[in-house]
């Protein structure tokens, strides 16, 4: 507790001495005559008795000037036994102390009915003067006008609000009271000001700026507000962060709304949660950007938790300071200061990724000018080259984009030839859709996501439906079994790898030997059934897959939520990225040499582009077989990384009916399972999605997986139609299945530039090799896509967030203009 005979901690002065109040002339009244020098100096040595420095080392303020102006007997701007200093510029008296701290005194019962408040709500100790700067200190307000801009301190009695900061002028009303005289925009700003930007300044700072009425404060009412730079006597909203959400919305006048989708912040003791930060604490990154807050990171804190939650109120608009400024509310020359800071760290956070990202239309760079000008040529126009291409071109760089084949999107490709609906040919399924930046661009384009239900019934051949407590015991089996392999892995005496369908046989025979229990020959079908289901997970056969590193991704927080199936099509999204992007389609790259100090592409037809960066997108069989040829070669640990790698492959075949004859029996359901009759089966359509939830249309999709991907690639399509119509026809034997009006099967094995779906790790590999293959090579050659992805591979939404993640790897210290040449023809050419 403070005592007006606490003495002050002391730092290094900066060598600044600037007056806050200028030292009073003693000229003799008219008539009088002078004394000598002698005595003047004596009569000066007396005068500067009169006044008392600030004790605080180095404190710019000789003759300090007192804010609060509480007590009668305040010094104001003469004696006082003590200043208590705030900041450089702001102090109080010993008197205006005395006033609230001392309990026969006016003002302690403000005093201590805020302590109370404080100490119920906050961490940090309710000193007198956390209670000045948090309810005596003015609040300092910028004139919005764009020829002034400059601050003026309001009155003690005048509240800031975030109102009232996005609309202040100088000399603007207040309680019907207008200041008299000349335009007030003309009056010189606070000489005070001038010093709040130096890093001097800061350091002499005494207490932490905290927010009042943060937009945050919804999102963190599970911590301290002083931990996570709030004010813990300012106000808190009853509302939850879903709410304000949808009453922002309904503001704006904006009907689609999807809530619960954004948890940008860890609550107290959770793990788990993709794409959250820790509200009470600065990442590596962050420290390393911001050093100058690595003892007291609270005001960095506050800004970046009032800029991410502000964000998630509506992330359809660009995000400038000029927005998060007036919610800034904290009182004090440390709201200029904040305010000041406010640029760069929404900067910092918009490089990252983690807001200003998505589909958003850009009219200026969002970064500053540093970053414009700067080139780079990204190789694929799938979502991790969009992704990347779209950041970079909003932060304000030249790019350029070479796509391979006719069309954007890589290895997502939806069709609408079957009635209208979409079938994604590649990807149509979001995996957890809190955070998830598909989410983020769904709602940016109000593009429906439909949440797929957790009903799937599973049907024998025959028509027989499976009793559900057969399903949920053979799916406890079945995870005990992954459990078992999981604590075979952690013994570290086991240095080799197995392979994951080798270990499953191993542990069930084990099991079955053990515990003497023999299953029903439907339970061990139901087996193969969750077992065709790990192979649709992993992309491939499970004697491929490698038991220590087949669910690497685990270790890691995943994308929570609601599984949501995106009706419209992954393309809808792609689209919208690659608007205004400079792409170049059916223009195959052949080969990179970066051995000079530009990075030169030259395509199949021999058409040559350079420029200072390379971003390469393209999938992972294609790196295995050389498809682009590098010079230098790629280092050999990167070769290795790409090799321990498997390229997974699963197909689709979808088909039109005349009506939806299924609905009967599966009663909206959005899909069905197909036990295999064996398991030389399994993975033969064993799983079928409803591609229409509203149930107008009548498309059915079934996926391939596993050895049975092997099985129909020789196989004509119709073939494949047959053998998927005569499981229809098994499923539902008991009624009549008509024939298909229209169909189609994928064929993602066989198409030249992917030749897979998904990546996996190989036995003997590791996730490691996901980071491998995701480092740059010289600072020249980056690389992304769902195969550099170690956090969530196999995914587009892991493709994009490559994407956004080369992009902040990307912009260039130096730059020159990318150029485009054919043979030994040169020209220059600008991408904007």
């Amino acid at each position: 507790m403070e005592s007006p005979g606490d003495s002050q901690s002391s730092l290094r002065s900066s060598g600044r001495q600037v007056n806050v109040r200028v030292k009073r002339c003693n000229n003799p009244p008219p008539g009088q005559t002078k004394r000598k020098a002698t005595d003047t100096e004596e009569e000066e040595d007396q005068s500067e008795k009169k006044y008392r420095k600030c004790e605080k080392a180095g404190c710019s303020a000789t003759y300090p000037v007192c804010f609060a102006s509480a007590s009668e007997r305040c010094a104001k701007n003469g004696y006082t036994s003590r200043w208590y200093h705030l900041s450089c510029g702001e102090h109080f008296c010993n008197e205006c102390f005395d006033h609230y701290y001392r309990s026969h005194k006016d003002g302690y019962e403000t005093y201590a009915s805020w302590k109370r408040v404080w100490t119920s709500n906050g961490k940090s100790e309710p000193s007198l003067k956390a209670f000045m700067a948090d309810q005596q200190l003015p609040y300092w307000v910028q004139c919005t006008k764009s020829d002034c801009g400059k601050w003026r301190q309001l009155t003690k009695d005048i509240q800031l609000t975030a109102s009232l900061a996005s609309t202040y002028r100088c000399g603007m009303k207040f309680n019907n009271v207008k200041t008299e005289g000349p335009d007030q925009c003309c009056l010189p700003e606070d000489l005070r000001v001038a010093e709040v930007i130096d890093s001097w300044w800061h350091s002499m700072l005494i207490l932490p700026p905290l927010f009042k009425d943060s937009p945050a404060s919804p999102f963190l009412t599970a911590y301290y507000p002083d931990c996570v730079g709030m004010s813990p006597s300012g106000s808190t909203s009853n509302l939850s962060h879903a709410e304000l959400r949808a009453e922002h919305c309904r503001l704006n006048g904006n009907i689609h709304v999807q809530l619960n989708i954004y948890f940008p912040f860890y609550q107290p003791n959770e793990c788990g949660k993709a794409l959250c930060v820790r509200p009470d604490m600065m990442e590596l990154d962050e420290l390393y950007e911001f050093p100058e807050f690595s003892r007291d990171p609270t005001m960095y804190l506050a800004l970046r938790n009032l800029i991410l939650a502000y964000w998630h109120r509506d992330c359809k608009e660009v995000l400038t300071p000029q927005k998060c400024a007036p919610h800034i509310i904290v009182r004090g020359l440390v709201r200029v200061r904040c305010v000041q800071e406010m640029d760069r760290v929404l900067h910092f956070v918009t490089r990252k990724g983690l807001i200003n990202t998505g589909v958003l239309s850009v009219k200026r760079p969002l970064l500053p000018e540093r970053y414009h000008n700067k080139n780079v040529i990204v190789i694929g126009a799938g979502a991790s080259g969009l992704a990347a291409a779209r950041q970079l071109q909003n932060f304000g760089m030249q790019v350029v984009v070479l796509e391979a084949r006719e069309r954007i999107g890589g290895r997502v490709w939806d069709d609408t030839s079957l009635g209208g609906i979409t079938v994604g040919r590649g990807a149509q399924i979001v995996n957890g859709c809190v955070n998830n930046p598909i989410a983020l661009m769904s709602e940016q384009l109000n593009v429906k996501m439909h949440k797929l239900g957790e009903r799937c019934d599973l049907f024998q051949e025959g028509g027989s439906a499976t009793d559900p407590a057969i399903d949920k015991r053979m799916d406890f089996h079945f995870n005990a079994i992954l459990d078992v392999v999981s604590e075979w892995r952690k013994d570290k005496s086991q240095n080799q790898d197995a392979a994951l369908g080798e270990k499953i046989q191993e542990v069930y025979k084990t099991f079955l030997q053990e515990s003497g229990i023999q299953f029903s020959e439907l339970e061990e079908k139901v087996l193969q059934f969750h077992l065709s289901n790990l192979e649709y997970a992993c992309g491939s056969t499970l004697d491929q897959v490698s038991a220590r590193s087949w669910d690497h991704n685990e270790f890691f927080a995943q994308f929570s939520g609601d599984h949501t199936l995106l009706t419209g099509g992954y393309s809808s999204l792609l689209n919208k990225l690659a608007e205004g992007l400079d792409i170049h389609i059916k223009c195959p790259v052949q080969a990179i040499d970066y051995s000079g100090d530009a990075v030169i592409v030259t395509s199949s037809n021999g058409t040559q582009w350079t420029a200072q960066k390379v971003l390469v997108t393209v999938p992972l069989t294609l790196l295995q077989k050389n498809i682009i040829q590098f010079n230098p070669a790629l280092p050999e640990r990167k070769l290795k990384a790409i090799h321990s790698l498997g390229a997974g492959v699963i197909e689709k075949v979808a088909l039109q009916f005349p009506y939806r004859f299924w609905d009967s029996k599966i009663q909206g359901a959005d899909y069905f399972g197909h036990i295999p009759p064996s398991p030389d089966k399994r993975g033969m359509f064993s799983v079928f999605y409803d591609m229409d939830p509203q149930g107008k249309q009548s498309v059915l999709m079934s996926v391939i997986t596993g050895e049975a991907v092997t099985s129909i690639r020789d196989m004509e399509d119709k073939d494949v139609a047959n053998q998927c119509m005569k499981v229809l026809r098994e499923l539902f034997k008991e009624q009549e299945v008509p024939e298909p009006v229209k169909y189609f099967v994928t064929r993602w094995s066989r198409d030249v530039w992917s030749q897979m779906s998904y990546s996996f790790v190989k036995t003997g590999g590791s996730g490691e090799a996901y980071d491998m293959i995701a480092e740059d090579v010289q600072g020249k050659v980056f690389f992304a896509g769902e195969a550099t992805n170690r956090h969530f591979p196999q995914t587009v939404t892991g493709a994009y967030l490559s994407g956004v993640r080369e992009a902040v790897k990307l912009p260039p210290y130096n730059s020159f203009p990318v150029s485009r040449g054919s043979n030994n023809t040169s020209m220059k050419a600008h991408w904007l």
